[in-house]
């Protein structure tokens, strides 16, 4: 796990009256078409709101740092997309995939001369948040990501601990998709110990409780399963030797009987990006039958799944993805 040093200030600049279906800053609407014609027209500080298209479900947040903008999946669906200013130079914006650790409607900054930050929603222990602030057109926070006061109002209201939060680089369209084979066991017995003697490490009651994310390296051919941001358990995999951008899933239950994930490519590393996602990847990973079954029961709806090439080990080459920056 890497953790960036950032914290954040925030240029608050007070609460207006919106009007429901004007875009002069937020509009709200009940229609995907709608959703998609004013989301490709937003200026800075506009926002497009459409709960009803989804009314239930896990929440994904996808930050894409390229293009300034926030867009909200519930349940895999997109219902709402806000301009954002991330961190300015100096002062860069984590990538990576983060869950909430903290909610504060009325927070002030503990740094920055006590500035307000509305509707807080803390992604590290270093201060880098989603919250209400300053718009102007280009990234402009101490490390945070700023959004429109009335829609960082309404994003609070739905949002979750634990829930999943993406930063990016790049632009990418979630998928949903149904795998049945999205974690197979390895029948074959090809996999080594992560540990001498042992096939694998389980520990679930390090921590009982809390969000749970799986992280698959390519690099390190290893899976590591964290839950409140603590490890419970790591074991070799078996990962195809072929190319594959950074795949961030969010399950969303089951549909049919089968498990359904949602899809959000991350382009955070440049030998992947621009390079289609490859969805096969998950279906022909193999681990030890014994780690599957003890893992299955623990993925609920909203659980998070990152397949990644980069390491997770310090001692690995390459570069490193933020995956969890959760409390101990």
């Amino acid at each position: 796990m890497i953790r960036t040093g950032l914290a954040c200030a925030a240029l608050f600049l007070g609460s207006v009256a919106l009007p429901a279906v004007a875009l002069a800053q937020g509009s709200t609407t009940t229609s995907s078409v709608e959703l998609e014609a004013a989301a490709g027209n937003l200026k800075p500080g506009q926002w497009v709101w459409a709960p009803e298209i989804a009314p239930k479900g896990p929440v994904l947040v996808y930050v894409d740092l390229s293009d300034q903008t926030a867009t909200v999946y519930r349940n895999g669906v997109r219902i709402a997309v806000s301009t954002i200013s991330s961190g300015k130079p100096g002062h860069s914006t984590p990538t990576g995939v983060f869950t909430i650790l903290q909610k504060d409607p009325t927070h002030h900054s503990s740094k920055y001369n006590d500035a307000p930050m509305p509707f807080q929603e803390r992604l590290t222990v270093d201060g880098v948040a989603l919250h209400a602030g300053g718009l102007p057109g280009y990234p402009s926070s101490h490390g945070c990501v700023h959004l429109p006061y009335a829609f960082s109002k309404l994003l609070f209201g739905i949002t979750s601990l634990g829930g999943t939060v993406v930063v990016a680089g790049g632009a990418a369209e979630p998928m949903a998709t149904s795998l049945t084979g999205l974690l197979a066991p390895d029948d074959k017995g090809l996999n080594q110990p992560s540990a001498p003697g042992q096939p694998f490490a389980w520990n679930p009651s390090l921590s009982p409780t809390g969000p749970l994310t799986i992280v698959v390296s390519k690099s390190d051919q290893q899976l590591v399963v964290l839950r409140n941001g603590v490890e419970i358990g790591r074991t070799k995999v078996k990962v195809p030797n072929s190319n594959f951008s950074t795949h961030v899933l969010t399950y969303t239950g089951e549909k049919d009987g089968d498990p359904r994930w949602l899809f959000v490519d991350v382009p955070g590393e440049v030998q992947d990006q621009g390079k289609p996602v490859d969805m096969t990847i998950l279906s022909r990973t193999d681990m030890p039958p014994a780690f599957l079954a003890a893992l299955q029961p623990l993925i609920v709806p909203g659980t998070t799944m990152l397949v990644t090439e980069a390491p997770m080990s310090t001692t690995s080459t390459g570069t490193g993805l933020t995956v969890m920056d959760g409390i101990k």
